[in-house]
Formats: C-alpha cells, sequence, structure tokens
C-alpha cells in the first residue's frame, strides 16, 4: 500500500507537545475566538533615520497556516526579523500567547517555542546532518525523546536520513533548506517562521519544500510563512497578508486572495 509523505509523517505520533489542536477548536461557546498565538499590533521598525515597518497589524491563530508575501523590500524579512528579537520595535506591540514579546532576547523566545528557519537557511555547514539536527535539540534535556524525533525526521525527510553523515555545507540547496527545516522543528515549535523556503531552489525542489510545508501544518504546527512565491504559498495557506512598502495592504482567506484580481496582476503576472 502506498503511503504519502504526510501519512508517514502521521503515523510516526509525534509527541504530544508538538501536535497543536486542529485549527478552529479553542472557541469559546462558539462565540469568541481564542486569544491568537502571535498578534502584532501598529508594529513599526526602523533602520537609521529609514522607517521600513510602518505600522501593521497581523495575527495568528493556533494551527494556522499563515502567509506574508510581497516583493523585495517590502519589509516581510524585517518582520520576522521583529518578532524573533533580531531586530528592535520602534512603536507598536508584538503579543506570543498573550504576552508581550517586544525586544526579548531570541533564546528565550526560542525556549518558548517560537523558532524561525532563516531566509538562507543558515544550518551549520561543518556539521554533519545528525550533528545539525542534535543542535535543533539543543535546548531539550529529554534524550530519548531527542533520538526518537530525529527519526521522526528522517521519516518527513528521506534525502536526510540517506546522508545523516554528510556534512550540511556539501548538501544541494534544497537538502539545506530540509536540513533547516528538519533543525527547527527538533526544537519542538509551538510557532514555526519560515522566511522564503523556496529561494534559489528548482521548481520540483520547490514543490517538494511546499509539501513538506503543508504535511508541517496538517499535523498541527502553527506556521507564518514569508514568501515572493505568491502562488504556492497562497495555494498552501489558511490565510494571507499582502505586504507593500512597509504596509500590510490586503489581508483575508488565502484562497480568496489568490484569485483577486490586484493580486494575480502584481504577483502572478496577470
Amino acid at each position: 500500500m502506498y503511503l504519502s509523505t504526510h501519512e508517514k509523517y502521521r503515523l510516526t505520533l509525534l509527541p504530544s507537545n508538538l501536535l497543536l489542536p486542529p485549527l478552529g477548536e479553542g472557541w469559546d461557546g462558539g462565540s469568541r475566538a481564542m486569544t491568537p498565538l502571535l498578534k502584532l499590533t501598529n508594529l513599526k521598525i526602523s533602520y537609521g533615520g529609514i522607517q521600513a515597518v510602518k505600522g501593521i497589524d497581523l495575527e495568528i491563530n493556533q494551527g494556522e497556516l499563515v502567509t506574508l508575501i510581497g516583493a523585495n523590500g517590502a519589509g516581510k524579512t524585517t518582520t520576522l526579523k521583529a518578532i524573533t528579537g533580531l531586530l528592535a520595535c520602534a512603536e507598536g506591540e508584538i503579543t506570543y500567547q498573550g504576552h508581550s514579546i517586544a525586544n526579548r532576547p531570541t533564546h528565550q523566545l526560542l525556549r518558548d517555542g517560537l523558532v524561525m528557519v532563516p531566509e538562507g537557511r543558515g544550518i551549520f555547514t561543518r556539521m554533519s546532518i545528525l550533528e545539525n539536527l542534535q543542535m535543533g535539540a539543543y535546548a531539550r534535556k529529554d534524550k530519548a525523546a531527542i533520538q526518537t524525533d530525529i527519526e521522526k525526521m528522517f521519516v518527513l525527510f528521506p534525502r536526510l536520513k540517506e546522508r545523516a553523515n554528510q556534512l550540511g555545507g556539501t548538501l544541494s540547496g534544497g537538502e539545506q533548506q530540509m536540513l533547516a527545516m528538519a533543525r527547527a522543528l527538533m526544537s519542538q515549535p509551538k510557532l514555526l517562521l519560515l522566511d522564503e523556503p523556496s529561494m534559489g531552489l528548482a521548481p520540483l525542489m520547490i514543490e517538494k519544500i511546499f509539501e513538506v510545508i503543508r504535511d508541517i501544518s496538517a499535523q498541527g504546527t502553527t506556521i507564518l510563512l514569508v514568501e515572493q512565491n505568491a502562488f504556492l504559498s497562497l495555494q498552501a495557506a489558511h490565510r494571507g497578508y499582502v505586504m507593500e512598502s512597509g504596509f500590510i495592504t490586503m489581508s483575508g482567506d488565502a484562497k480568496q486572495l489568490l484569485h483577486d484580481t490586484r493580486v494575480r496582476a502584481a504577483y502572478l503576472g496577470e
């Protein structure tokens, strides 16, 4: 019997702290939505005298896959860096799990389950695939569970298992992206931030990366996906935001945005 990557991944029975409630759970009596897992309110970020992000609002509920699309220079990566504490906020508020995290140290956010796969992957090139995965779990103490999760990453990313002892720097761009995502998952994220995961990859590898992103989302991991590939990201996401020149100009259901004539004209060449 043939099993898809997603079905194989489900059969590995991920630990409960890696599985989050399905999208739609957490509602109070059906009348009030749960507190967003992540919420940005009037967020402004400046580089010197230049304001790169000009007062944006954005929120992600537990279990959602939300995408932030836009052209180069729109402010997408800057926004992710502010969320993860790599850039200071000039104004506004960032709340995560109901608590303010604006300007909190990055290592503290990691321990709270907020994890980013950066643009350019950022793997340890002189370490093996296995060592990279072990580094992803450096803040964990459950050694037996860490080994179990490594095996689960090898189910999700079979190419990594084939090359477990190969140095990260010798991998192809697509394999490095897989490794970066697997390493992030080893930290058991509650919110996974992905910054341009398709950048520089061949079309077939891009399709594979997005298949894995959908698999991870289907397992309940909350994801904020920053992408220039508007078509694939909106196809995969529940909701989307469009960012232009530091502003959020559109937001809503991802499938509706995908068919919006303005989005199609600006990002899909139609």
